[in-house]
């Protein structure tokens, strides 16, 4: 799990999806011109809010991805509580094509007033998105969250 930005979600996913890595946001590397991870044929998530600016930092993480060969597995766009723009919207549907799948994480005010997002009681639809992403990474459900 890599964050195409800082507060992309990536540690709260990393949580509620234990058996994936938190490679936190890659974003400050990408001036480095090599790739920030070595995913070693291990599918890769990236993590970005659903903000019109957040779209264009996965535009870049996406693109230095592809550029260092790494497998792209899905695109999580974690909602931050308000919709999303339509600008957002539009990037996010250009990514499609260049990512295996894209799953849109709901907001879960309960995930803020915690430290620990494993103990948080998700909706259905945050464990539906949750689900999504173990299937399209090949890790194993958690039954209960």
């Amino acid at each position: 799990m890599a964050g195409a930005h800082g507060g992309a979600g990536t540690s709260t996913l990393t949580t509620l999806l234990p058996a994936v890595w938190d490679m936190g946001s890659i974003a400050p590397l990408l001036e480095l011109g090599r790739s920030p991870l070595r995913a070693t044929g291990r599918p890769v998530v990236v993590a970005v809010r659903n903000t019109a600016v957040a779209a264009k930092d996965a535009t870049a993480a996406i693109g230095a991805l592809a550029e260092w060969d790494e497998r792209v597995a899905a695109l999580a766009i974690v909602s931050d509580g308000g919709p999303e723009s339509p600008e957002a919207t539009a990037r996010f549907a250009l990514l499609q094509s260049r990512v295996e799948g894209v799953v849109r994480v709901p907001y879960v005010r309960a995930l803020r007033l915690v430290e620990d997002p494993g103990v948080v009681a998700l909706p259905g639809k945050a464990r539906q998105a949750l689900d999504e992403l173990r299937r399209m990474v090949g890790v194993a459900s958690r039954r209960g969250r």
